[in-house]
């Protein structure tokens, strides 16, 4: 079993940044795929970035290239995502996944993914 747990939510006014982290439990977390999900109301859960477990390989939604990153590090079991110049759209619940099994890609689909945290809450005011 893993656990996923989401930390840094809050509120930010349009413009703003924030650093949300996803601590993991489990021994080998440099062996997990690892992403960010969000979904705001009334909408599907929408992928917003993905992490090999070597930190090698990034991929990012759309929406949010340019303006988000995400990070790793392993010896603290822990994975981030920096939101700069943020925007009222970027108003959603955010969810930590890993994916425990061995692949070389960071996958950008749910079903990849088979651990989810239970989210925390992002709203930027206009």
């Amino acid at each position: 079993q893993v656990q996923l747990v989401e930390s840094g939510g809050g509120l930010v006014q349009a413009g703003g940044s924030l650093r949300l982290s996803c601590a993991a439990s489990g021994r080998t977390f440099s062996n997990y795929a690892m992403a960010w999900f969000r979904q705001a109301p009334g909408k599907e859960r929408e992928f917003v970035a993905a992490i090999t477990g070597t930190g090698s390989i990034t991929s990012y939604g759309d929406s949010v290239k340019g303006r988000f990153t995400i990070s790793r590090d392993n010896a603290k079991n822990t994975m981030y995502l920096q939101m700069n110049s943020l925007k009222p759209e970027d108003t959603a619940v955010y969810y930590c996944a890993a994916y425990t099994g061995s692949r070389w890609y960071p996958g950008t689909y749910r079903y990849e993914y088979n651990y989810w945290g239970q989210g925390t809450q992002v709203t930027v005011s206009s």
